[in-house]
């Protein structure tokens, strides 16, 4: 077969199998029969990694990547298994921050192309099965996998894990995980499994409930609330958001767990994981500061829970006035979002070039729903540009709403 080149088999990808990165729903399949098949063609690497496996509403981006550079500090080979990418396919799949080579990409994809299946996996299916064979084939000594969506039916729930983690349970994807915060909380729950340990970021009185309920299903499973374990170690955090702060405790608490796994670390590891964040995984888009005078924030933030607190987290820190830009997918429940605003804000709408955007039309509708009509932009850097002219020093600026749209910043 003739040899294919990186940009060919990425096009083949989006194009043969789309993602729900790109058009939504219809590139959802809820179950792992398709994992476990694609699994089988490559030798089941799942039965040969050790794995930590994350889910939750917010926050499993942040833990994931803060869990995978202090492993790394430690010492480990880590894999990371994240998603979605936010300008190249290849950040979803890295190895101690490096992502995987464009010829690994090229190999497995034309296997699969060679196979002949006589099923249609997903393109989040690929890319899973895709990372798991990598992190087998570098020999990893331990990944940390995020889920994709939910938790009992995601691809990835076919790891075995040593440590779960459920970082927070908000409304989110009800289409597909249940109208209530019980039903959802049971469906992330579903990555708890037997003879392993699993930590709880953030509870209410009813996901608790779900969370314990599905554990005494289940035999020996050890449960860990990390908002009610005993004060940690202090650490200097890089990060803006009081957010991240809650992140981080739900790490150091897996951290506590792991390390009765047997797996060393110290609090070096830690100071230097936090310091490293970025080189280790990439990680970026989180409260991330791009400007001064006036502040620049982005954010990819992009749900009704996330957005809140990101907005709560930037009220502390506005030093002047507020000009929010701001841009959704069109299946985000955006009416309820825009009346998180603060009032005296102003506010700037835009579109991305992600199809999945809402567009100029769609803007134009939503811009009725404010007092003061907000200005409508077709990209996110004549928006900024916009902004950032008329900005005072003292301001800040948040470009916030979706991973698309701080792709489109870069």
């Amino acid at each position: 077969m003739p040899h294919k080149s990186y940009t060919e088999v990425i096009d083949w990808l989006f194009t043969q199998f789309p993602s729900y990165q790109n058009i939504g729903a219809a590139a959802y399949k809820p179950d792992i029969l398709n994992t476990e098949k694609l699994c089988r063609l490559f030798s089941n690497p799942q039965n040969q990694l050790k794995c930590i496996h994350i889910a939750g509403t917010n926050g499993k981006g942040s833990t994931s990547s803060l869990l995978a550079s202090i492993l790394k500090e430690s010492g480990e080979t880590v894999g990371l298994f994240t998603s979605p990418h936010i300008i190249d396919f290849r950040e979803r799949i890295r190895i101690n921050g490096e992502k995987i080579s464009e010829q690994s990409v090229v190999e497995f994809c034309t296997t699969i192309q060679d196979s002949q299946l006589d099923f249609d996996p997903s393109f989040f299916e690929i890319s899973f099965v895709m990372a798991l064979n990598y992190f087998k084939r570098m020999n990893c000594s331990i990944c940390v996998i995020e889920t994709g969506l939910g938790g009992r039916l995601d691809a990835t729930n076919i790891v075995q894990p040593i440590a779960s983690v459920i970082t927070n349970i908000s409304l989110e994807h009800t289409q597909y995980l249940g109208n209530t915060i019980s039903e959802i909380a049971f469906e992330k729950a579903g990555i708890i499994k037997e003879n392993s340990a699993t930590i709880i970021g953030e509870t209410t009185p009813e996901t608790k409930k779900v969370f314990e309920s599905v554990a005494h299903s289940k035999r020996n499973v050890s449960l860990y609330w990390s908002e009610n374990e005993e004060k940690h170690e202090t650490y200097s955090l890089p990060f803006i958001a009081d957010y991240q702060k809650i992140n981080f405790r739900t790490v150091l608490c897996t951290i506590q767990v792991i390390r009765e796994k047997g797996i060393t670390i110290s609090r070096g590891d830690i100071e230097k994981g936090i310091k490293n964040l970025t080189k280790n995984t990439g990680f970026f888009g989180r409260l991330q500061q791009v400007g001064v005078n006036p502040l620049t924030l982005l954010d990819v933030s992009h749900n009704y829970d996330g957005i809140k607190k990101t907005l709560e987290s930037v009220k502390k820190i506005n030093r002047g006035k507020l000009h929010l830009i701001y841009g959704t997918s069109a299946d985000k429940n955006y009416k309820e979002i825009i009346g998180l605003f603060p009032a005296n804000s102003k506010v700037n709408l835009c579109s991305f070039s992600n199809s999945r955007s809402l567009n100029t039309e769609q803007l134009i509708a939503l811009s009725t729903h404010f007092e003061v009509e907000p200005k409508i932009f077709s990209s996110v850097k004549t928006a900024l540009s916009e902004v950032q002219s008329i900005a005072n020093k003292e301001d800040t600026i948040l470009v916030f709403g979706s991973f698309f749209l701080v792709s489109d910043f870069f």
